[in-house]
């Protein structure tokens, strides 16, 4: 069950299904951001996608899945466009980078209960630094 709900978080994140995407997370999904603390429930994650959406043109690439059980994991790389300046990053000015990334999942009720997301910030600072 974990790994079709992966799958279909990652299609309709490479798709732009928001839609398709929220319909994988449980109504109480916890969002560990990146370097950027903890947000509870699907409002919370919508507005967190329509921000990333505005300042970013992302696909997931070379995608690996891991399951055990009701946890899960995806390894990939991250590529992208940075299309407008996100809080005191550098300023956008539609650089492109592709950095490796991970995301851990858990499964509550039949739906994607926790999202962790993790990348090596300095890393994309330098690649859309240069």
């Amino acid at each position: 069950m974990i790994g079709q709900l992966m799958r279909t978080y990652v299609e309709s994140f490479n798709s732009g299904d928001e839609d398709g995407l929220l319909g994988t997370l449980h109504p109480e999904v916890v969002h560990e951001i990146n370097e950027g603390g903890q947000e509870v429930g699907l409002e919370a994650f919508r507005k967190f996608r329509e921000h990333m959406n505005n300042c970013y043109k992302e696909q997931l690439k070379d995608v690996v899945y891991f399951e055990n059980g009701d946890r899960g994991a995806i390894e990939f790389i991250c590529e992208g466009e940075y299309i407008s300046t996100d809080g005191n990053l550098p300023a956008a000015n539609g650089q492109k980078y592709a950095i490796r990334a991970a995301a851990f999942f858990e499964l509550k009720e039949e739906k994607l209960s926790r999202v962790t997301s993790f990348y090596n910030l300095r890393e994309w600072i330098a690649a859309v630094s240069q």
